[in-house]
């Protein structure tokens, strides 16, 4: 665990370093089309001729040279050839396996195929969207929507929440995962840290027994038992930190993480069989052991590559942290962003 936390914290310092350079040496930008959005809402499109502290110069098409105050300024997004907002900065929103602070605009709708099944996203308001993710067969389904704002220069922050069941196969399985997010830096190299609540609930059926002081033909004594139904829901608080750090124009280095504190232990009762050497057989008692709820951790490292305008490709391994272990998965995460 402490090579972990090193591994982590030398993580975190390095994105933070490479998002401050390059907001101290900012690449020519003249070339590309960007869309300036301001707190009010207003945006301009265009041209950014230069940049400063203070201000930007934008040229567009409409007004001619604009300046726009630095203060004033909500977002900076990329424009494509087709009008629309760069698919890059678009996948810039999510990593591996949780979302960040960035926001979507309305229109902003794509699909992300996993090899486990679908997610579809889409930005049905500016700073305001909602999805649906399944696997192949359809279990299970899971709704989510993300709200997030500005809270100042290369920081953002927002509120999500996910819901859902475990349909055909498990309908009487559901969780709910409400959460809150903080990123800093910009949609190139950036810093995320989430943290959540999430509660499972199901049905579960437990046998309750019953000791009785008879002896029958291969025991010393004998039980009934009485099969009875709750409903059951465990909680635990999550927590993730994620991070992008670009590469060259085309490829991103990204990680990913999933951090389930432990739970609350629980204390059942179980019937124990024990073999009498020297009396008539199985002695029946019951017993009661406590379960604990031990923390896990998912790591994710990959490396993302920009394909073309509307799509990027990101792929890499998961390792878990389960009761003083690491795994590594065998099976790779392999993600294929469109825009639709």
């Amino acid at each position: 665990m402490k090579n972990l936390c090193s591994f982590l914290i030398a993580l975190t310092i390095l994105v933070s370093l490479t998002a401050s350079a390059q907001a101290q040496n900012a690449a020519d930008t003249t070339s590309l089309r960007f869309k300036v959005v301001k707190q009010n809402g207003v945006s301009f499109s265009g041209k950014i001729l230069s940049q400063n502290a203070r201000e930007i110069l934008m040229e567009t098409a409409e007004l001619g040279l604009v300046y726009i105050p630095k203060h004033e300024v909500r977002e900076i997004m990329t424009i494509t050839s087709n009008g629309k907002n760069n698919a890059g900065e678009l996948f810039s929103t999510r990593y591996f396996l949780t979302t960040n602070g960035f926001p979507v605009e309305k229109g902003d709708n794509y699909v992300q195929w996993n090899l486990f099944g679908p997610d579809f996203q889409f930005g049905i308001a500016d700073n305001f969207g909602v999805g649906i993710m399944t696997s192949w067969v359809g279990m299970p389904v899971i709704g989510t929507a993300k709200y997030s704002f500005k809270i100042a220069e290369n920081f953002h922050g927002g509120l999500g929440f996910l819901g859902g069941t475990g349909s055909w196969a498990f309908p009487k399985y559901g969780l709910v995962l409400p959460f809150g997010f903080l990123t800093v830096g910009n949609r190139v190299n950036n810093i995320n840290i989430s943290a959540g609540y999430g509660a499972v609930f199901a049905e579960r059926t437990e046998e309750v027994y019953t000791l009785i002081d008879k002896p029958t033909d291969y025991s010393t004594n004998s039980f009934t038992s009485v099969g009875t139904t709750s409903n059951d829901a465990e909680g635990r608080v999550l927590l993730s930190l994620a991070g992008t750090f670009r590469l060259n124009k085309k490829f991103s280095f990204v990680f990913d993480s999933f951090i389930m504190l432990p739970g609350k232990a629980t204390t059942e009762q179980i019937l124990k069989e024990t073999y009498n050497q020297t009396g008539k057989g199985v002695t029946y008692s019951l017993e009661m052991i406590t379960r604990k709820r031990n923390p896990l951790i998912v790591l994710a490292p990959g490396i993302r590559f920009q394909a073309t305008e509307n799509s990027s490709f990101q792929f890499g391994f998961t390792g878990v942290h389960f009761e003083g272990e690491f795994i590594q998965v065998p099976i790779p995460l392999v993600q294929w962003f469109i825009r639709i």
